[in-house]
């Protein structure tokens, strides 16, 4: 897989440059003029390493409100942020961590550490023995997870409990069925998901796939 990654990861990199650009400029221009954001995840065998992404919320949001994670109408969010998050354009720079070999096409999405407090040991020892991904059945579940937290006004409480375990038992699910041809259609559903928004499909395709608890169903379920 690794040179299905490579040659992926630098004919992308290769192919957005103009958009690339094009997006730094209107970063620098709004907000608060950062282009790029470098944020501390845990990934292979549990060692830490700096994400990628375009910058879209203000500079010291880890410290601000609900810390590492977000809600739909977050004030954090800058104007151009908001476009970028929602078309998870901002997750395009990560083809470099690809790149540099520190993640992966498909794989456990890699989070800030305090954002595995609700993940089980013997889940985290799986999940640590893969590389991260870029896109993976957590992430295609999670798709509008920003959404789902804006319903709580307590959107940390929720995600510990409820979200970062269910996230764990996908990416658990995933370590015993990967293949080459997992991955083929984990990528093409990645693309149907942002695209459409229909997460259930997940559901259909893939039968054995564990089911949501009763707090996520109606979120997850349509």
């Amino acid at each position: 897989m690794r040179i299905i990654d490579l040659c992926v990861s630098l004919s992308v990199l290769i192919f957005l440059t103009p958009i690339f650009l094009l997006l730094s400029i209107a970063l620098r221009a709004t907000g608060e003029g950062e282009i790029l954001y470098f944020q501390r995840r845990i990934g292979l065998d549990g060692k830490a390493f700096s994400v990628i992404k375009f910058a879209t919320m203000l500079k010291d949001s880890p410290n601000l409100g609900t810390g590492t994670i977000t809600s739909k109408n977050d004030v954090r969010i800058l104007p151009v942020g908001r476009f970028l998050r929602k078309t998870k354009i901002n997750e395009l720079p990560q083809f470099c961590n690809i790149l540099a070999g520190q993640m992966s096409l498909i794989g456990p999405r890699p989070h800030a550490e305090q954002d595995l407090l609700g993940v089980s040991d013997n889940f985290l020892k799986i999940i640590f023995n893969m590389k991260p991904g870029l896109s993976g059945i957590g992430s295609i579940v999670f798709r509008n997870e920003e959404n789902i937290l804006n319903n709580f006004t307590d959107p940390r409480s929720f995600y510990d409990t409820h979200i970062a375990p269910y996230k764990a038992e996908l990416e658990v699910w995933y370590y015993y069925n990967r293949s080459i041809f997992l991955n083929i259609v984990l990528m093409l559903m990645t693309v149907y998901v942002v695209c459409s928004g229909k997460i259930s499909i997940v559901y259909k395709v893939f039968k054995s796939l564990p089911r949501p608890s009763k707090h996520l169903e109606k979120y997850l379920i349509n």
